[in-house]
């Protein structure tokens, strides 16, 4: 059917990828975006790079070096209660702790996005529905279901995926779902429906391009929370189990021998901070640009 006879101007269609990636590539790198990635830049090269950046095997224990400070002969960080080079276990628990940030969010992300698509837009009493699911999930704090969910299916690595991606797709389905609300009704949506495209193609092909931006943003913060939640575990006892090097469990591990060997805690801390630093900052940026 012609425009002439919809009766209706030149209708705006998805952008093309072509001029797509030609805008991307015309974005303008800010001072936040960039200092994000570069730190994060960082880490991603010490969790590749682990095995030639650390001469010691994170999980070997040396109980005649035990307790040595940092800037000791051949441990450039100083080593543990039981002689392991804290070096070498910071940089392979980048590693495992880069894993859970994104497998964490990998699923979440694209369930509660096609999830929250589809019920903005066909409506009724499916996004009734899940309107009432969210809002009882989300009376919840966020790490207290998690810990539950824990809780129930045992500590280890696979349950923690399992738990994170249970109540993590929350955020992206609401943020999705409001995009969609807004804008079901545009003009090519309309010209969409009315040329008889069906409602699985509309979403696809003309709605999901327009409305994901929010949620991909979203992402750096969801795989902040999900690390800062993969260590809070680990910590409690819940996460990867010993002697497996993870940020959160060398901070527990630590903690008693805090006068004596302060290092224990306060370099996986910091390592830490620096991962959640970079994300949050690139994902800082993304929202400047969009918003201006």
């Amino acid at each position: 059917m012609s425009e002439k006879a919809l009766g209706t101007r030149p209708l705006p269609e998805v952008m093309p990828l072509t001029q797509l990636t030609r805008a991307m590539r015309q974005i303008r790198i800010g001072p936040t975006f960039l200092t994000g990635l570069v730190l994060l830049g960082l880490v991603v090269l010490v969790a590749i790079a682990a095995p030639l950046l650390t001469p010691y095997d994170p999980i070997e224990q040396r109980f005649a070096e035990a307790f040595l400070p940092p800037f000791s002969a051949g441990h450039i960080l100083g080593t543990d209660n039981f002689g392991r080079d804290i070096w070498s276990r910071i940089a392979y628990s980048t590693r495992l702790d880069l894993q859970i940030g994104l497998l964490s969010v990998l699923f979440p992300f694209m369930f509660g996005s096609l999830t929250g698509i589809a019920t903005g837009y066909l409506g009724g009493k499916l996004d009734t529905l899940l309107m009432r699911v969210v809002d009882v999930l989300m009376a919840f704090p966020f790490l207290i279901l998690v810990i539950a969910i824990m809780s129930i299916l045992g500590p280890g690595l696979t349950n923690l995926y399992i738990a994170v991606g249970v109540v993590g797709w929350i955020p992206y389905a609401r943020i999705t779902r409001g995009e969609t609300l807004a804008t079901r009704h545009l003009e090519y949506v309309l010209a969409a429906r009315t040329v008889g495209c069906s409602s699985a193609r509309i979403m696809l092909r003309h709605i999901l391009p327009n409305v994901i931006a929010p949620a991909l943003i979203y992402v750096f913060t969801g795989m902040v929370l999900a690390i800062l939640t993969g260590a809070t575990l680990s910590f409690l006892g819940l996460g990867p189990q010993p002697p497996t090097p993870e940020w959160g469990a060398m901070i527990a591990e630590g903690r008693q021998y805090l006068l004596l060997a302060w290092w224990m805690t306060t370099l996986p801390g910091l390592a830490l901070l620096v991962a959640g630093v970079s994300l949050s900052l690139i994902g800082d940026g993304l929202a400047e640009h969009r918003g201006g």
